[in-house]
């Protein structure tokens, strides 16, 4: 699998769009909004900025988007008024991968600046918005032109499948399965892990050398409790989506060797691994790291042992990873949309009824990184 020319959200506004179903991404941000709030408050204390440099890695496309740097935009102005300085000009940086939907956030871009204006009194010309495509995974930006770097929901994607583990591999090493479970054998969990090690410590090798010191990042993912990478809150929604795979392939509908042959480029990691690879590259502080729960469906409200209410919840969790998963599952599987709205109507139906017996979480880690100097 291509990583890059393939992993992209659903894009437009449609009703599989990652634009309408980034509930649970949302969430995920105004949980580690109140750091995010303590990051921008010791930046602008500590330094008297006129042009501050902010990063969105992974920013996708969606009302999540602007939202986050309107968000940051006010901590900014909140602070500098605090402190009696003038509020800086912001040079606002938004990445994500070549495929991405830049062209919706391009063209929301108006509107966004005049409720700038309006609501805040912030004049276009002291806030520059650009795209920057590319992988976080490796450099993006000048040395030394960062001050704030924002990631969220994103560096759980990694850069690649595990090495080993590609569809054209010689032996399928996971057979049945999207991703790590608890039949999977050791090899696989090894390969995700190390190919994690990699992509992490590449990150934040390529991090260090654009934030200025002193510079904070802000880095939010699906990660795990526990050092078993095999537990529910990990990776059972996968397998719950390969149970549906699975049921087309009895079908005749979908290869058995097609599900042999996916592997998701994705993986969640426990604290302990995050810390490893922060620790080796050595230039960053951990100032803050922290595990919340999050609702597989973002925490919306429906009596989840009624039939309608199992039914809806699957539905919206279903919607969720549709909007994420499936350029993957087309480009891999090769299925036409009638195929897919059935697979994911069946998934609906699958974590439903999970859902009902137990209420499998999320975890969402969010660590505070400084510069050093």
């Amino acid at each position: 699998m291509e990583v890059m020319r393939v992993l992209h959200m659903n894009k437009g506004n449609g009703e599989t769009s990652y634009a309408k179903n980034s509930t649970v991404q949302s969430k995920i941000i105004s949980v580690g909004k109140p750091i995010i709030e303590e990051a921008i408050l010791e930046i602008s204390c500590n330094n008297v900025i006129e042009s501050m440099g902010i990063a969105d890695l992974g920013c996708s496309s969606g009302p999540n988007t602007l939202a986050v740097i309107s968000d940051i935009m006010d901590m900014v102005q909140a602070t500098s008024r605090h402190l009696g300085r003038p509020v800086p000009e912001l040079r606002v940086f938004l990445n994500d991968l070549y495929s991405n939907d830049f062209n919706d956030i391009f063209m929301s871009l108006p509107a966004f600046y005049n409720r700038l204006k309006e609501e805040k009194g912030i004049e276009a010309g002291s806030c520059f918005i650009a795209g920057m495509p590319g992988s976080f995974y490796g450099r993006l930006f000048p040395s030394n032109s960062l001050h704030f770097v924002h990631a969220s929901s994103s560096l759980h994607w990694l850069s690649q499948v595990p090495a080993g583990m590609e569809s054209d591999a010689l032996r399928h090493l996971n057979k049945g399965k999207l991703y790590i479970s608890k039949s999977s054998p050791k090899s696989v969990l090894d390969a995700y892990s190390l190919q994690f090690q990699k992509d992490f410590l590449l990150f934040i090798k390529s991090r260090s050398q654009e934030l200025v010191s002193g510079g904070r990042m802000i880095l939010s993912f699906m990660g795990r409790r526990s050092a078993d990478p095999t537990t529910e809150d990990s990776c059972y929604h996968w397998e719950l989506l390969a149970q549906a795979i699975m049921s087309l392939v009895r079908e005749g509908r979908i290869e058995e060797e097609k599900v042999d042959s996916f592997n998701a480029p994705y993986y969640a990691p426990c604290a302990e691994e995050i810390k490893v690879e922060i620790q080796k590259e050595g230039s960053f502080i951990i100032d803050r790291l922290e595990a919340f729960e999050i609702d597989w469906d973002g925490g919306a409200v429906s009596d989840i042992h009624t039939a309608e209410g199992k039914l809806l919840t699957g539905q919206r969790v279903a919607k969720t990873i549709r909007a994420v998963a499936e350029s993957m599952l087309e480009s891999h599987f090769g299925i036409g949309q009638d195929v897919m709205d059935d697979l994911f109507s069946r998934f609906a139906v699958i974590v439903g009824n999970h859902l009902s017996k137990t209420r499998t979480k999320y975890i969402d880690l969010v660590m505070s990184l400084i510069k050093k100097g």
